[in-house]
């Protein structure tokens, strides 16, 4: 089993180095800049199945570190939730196939709403419909799953919230995110004692 266990790691750390990188992560962190930060909207991260747990875990992330952002799921947005977006929003969208129905309508229920606003898109597949209609596009390589069937979402939602992590960071640096900033958003747990401290010990 151990050897099985390696070549599990190896394979999801290769899939990771080999994340297409190009000027599309710049493109993206200064569209969300802008709609967040200088017009005072938010992020709206949305993704069905798998990719939809990705895209909550990206919106909790960007919200404690200063960028404001909520997950949306497609399908509820078909039901009312759509009324969540606003005019100064961004829509950060994930499918690994690019063909993802649900969120393919959600592109449309968007643009009938609002059809200024920008789409950054986070998918495997960035020739198919989702990546046509996009803004910017962040391509995860496509890698193959890991998973013995080469079926269930395991690698390709590795390397989304790779890129995930990636819009977080530099979105962090570009508004000069502090401990102190951090603490505010995150009071409890570990997490708000530590960003307390290193506070503390900045203020010093």
């Amino acid at each position: 089993m151990k050897n099985e266990i390696i070549k599990i790691l190896q394979h999801e750390a290769k899939a990771i180095l080999n994340i297409p990188v190009s000027d599309n992560f710049e493109k993206a962190v200064k569209i969300i800049y802008q709609r967040v930060h200088v017009k005072k909207g938010k992020v709206v991260a949305s993704g069905m199945g798998k990719a939809g747990q990705i895209a909550l875990n990206i919106a909790t992330t960007l919200s404690s570190t200063g960028t404001p952002a909520v997950f949306l799921h497609p399908a509820d947005a078909q039901h009312g939730d759509l009324g969540v977006i606003q005019n100064n929003d961004v829509l950060l969208l994930i499918s690994n196939s690019g063909k993802t129905r649900e969120i393919i309508e959600l592109v449309h229920l968007a643009n009938h709403l609002n059809p200024s606003l920008p789409l950054v898109v986070i998918t495997g597949n960035p020739s198919a419909e989702l990546g046509c209609m996009a803004d910017v596009v962040l391509d995860t390589g496509n890698p193959a799953e890991v998973c013995p069937l080469g079926l269930s979402p395991t690698t390709s939602t590795t390397v989304m919230t790779v890129i995930g992590d990636i819009l977080v960071v530099q979105l962090m640096k570009k508004i000069g995110f502090t401990a102190e900033e951090y603490a505010k958003r995150h009071h409890g747990g570990y997490l708000g004692q530590k960003s307390r401290r290193q506070s503390k010990r900045k203020k010093k």
